[in-house]
């Protein structure tokens, strides 16, 4: 189902996205690119830079810095903004703020601005954006109190305070897009790019 070459190289530490390749059936390795997010974020917001935009900036950063150790690799790279009535949410720091997050979120619909790029020999040679759609019902305290003791720590690992594979998906009234998307991959354009460019049989 693939080719020997070139190799897949994933630039990104996230677990679900790993996951996603994964059970796709594809052969790739690993190489967490360390780009400064922050900075990107700011300077994009400084100088107006749409959210779907930055997300490709972020993306694109990853993928071309592991592109440069890695030549020969098709190189992978994504990144995931959540966008809320034109404000911008970062990943929470800690449980508490996962807390006013989810209630900043509760009752309204954001969208996962959710952006891939792919680098090869010293370019760039496909890029995406998906835009699912999610509406947060309107939970009282006490779920949100006993989701947040059900998830602990791990509202901190994701820019939404939560897990669609898991307990999270109870916070949510609709959802509008490709599930592989709001898990931080657009999956079957990605997976129609590399049968196009030839690493996948067709």
């Amino acid at each position: 189902m693939q080719a020997e070459t070139p190799r897949l190289v994933l630039a990104s530490a996230s677990a679900a996205r790993r996951a996603l390749l994964a059970a796709a059936g594809l052969r790739f390795e690993v190489a967490a690119a360390a780009v400064d997010e922050d900075a990107i974020k700011a300077a994009a917001r400084a100088e107006g830079v749409p959210a779907a935009d930055t997300a490709l900036l972020l993306a694109e950063a990853k993928a071309r810095r592991v592109a440069a150790r890695e030549p020969e690799a098709l190189v992978i790279g994504a990144d995931q903004m959540l966008v809320c009535e034109g404000r911008w949410f970062d990943k929470p720091a800690d449980p508490e703020a996962a807390r006013a997050q989810l209630r900043a979120l509760r009752g309204r619909t954001h969208e996962l601005v959710t952006a891939v790029v792919c680098w090869r020999g010293g370019g760039r040679v496909w890029q995406h954006v998906a835009l699912p759609r999610l509406t947060m019902r309107n939970f009282s305290d006490a779920f949100l109190d006993a989701y947040l003791a059900r998830e602990g720590e791990a509202v901190t690992a994701s820019v939404g305070a939560y897990r669609l594979e898991g307990p999270g998906v109870q916070l949510f009234a609709r959802i509008v897009g490709e599930h592989s998307s709001i898990l931080g991959l657009p999956l079957l354009p990605l997976l129609e790019f590399l049968r196009g460019h030839g690493v996948l049989l067709r």
